[in-house]
């Protein structure tokens, strides 16, 4: 006990150097304001940082639409493992957050968890988004259209490591339409 009571300091050093050391990334830059019937409809995902539900998938849709009582009804549509594999949907709840212009959402998928959802790099014409978070572990490029030119999505990627995230996490969608 007594070594256990002398190796306490030294271990409170150590983590609390470890946790000083850890790079510190600016807080994500959110969209100043964000029109929500305008941001409404499908969206069509470019790239994306796939989870265990997505990570093969094909033909990735988010659709969002405006409840009566201020949440957002999502829809993520996508088939899995190819044009022709299973399709698969889920519709998690979208829950703006109060005093952020409507640029911050929490995302439930099962309650009463909610994932931090940032809308962040909006083009003025709601024609592209990147949703991010702020711990840098998931982003999606969303766009109206299916597809987007190797210049434009070459330039939301520079845009994204900006933000610091790794790029080599960060895989395109394969998009095509009309679906089968």
């Amino acid at each position: 006990m007594n070594r256990l009571l002398r190796l306490s300091p030294a271990l409170l050093a150590i983590v609390l150097t470890a946790c000083a050391a850890a790079p510190k990334l600016p807080p994500i830059e959110r969209a100043a304001q964000v029109d929500l019937p305008r941001f409404m409809g499908d969206w069509y995902v470019i790239a994306y940082t796939p989870t265990f539900i997505d990570k093969d998938g094909y033909n990735q849709i988010e659709s969002y639409r405006l409840n009566d009582d201020g949440t957002i009804a999502t829809t993520f549509t996508f088939r899995d493992g190819g044009f022709d594999g299973k399709p698969k949907q889920y519709q998690p709840k979208g829950y703006v957050v109060p005093g952020t212009n409507n640029a911050e959402w929490g995302m439930q998928f099962i309650w009463p968890f909610k994932g931090e959802y940032l809308i962040t790099d909006l083009a003025a014409d709601y024609s592209t988004v990147v949703i991010a978070r702020s711990k840098r572990d998931l982003v999606w490029l969303l766009a109206r259209k299916p597809d987007m030119s190797q210049a434009d999505y070459d330039l939301h990627l520079a845009r994204i490591a900006a933000m610091g995230y790794d790029l080599g996490t960060v895989k395109r969608v394969p998009q095509r339409w009309p679906a089968n």
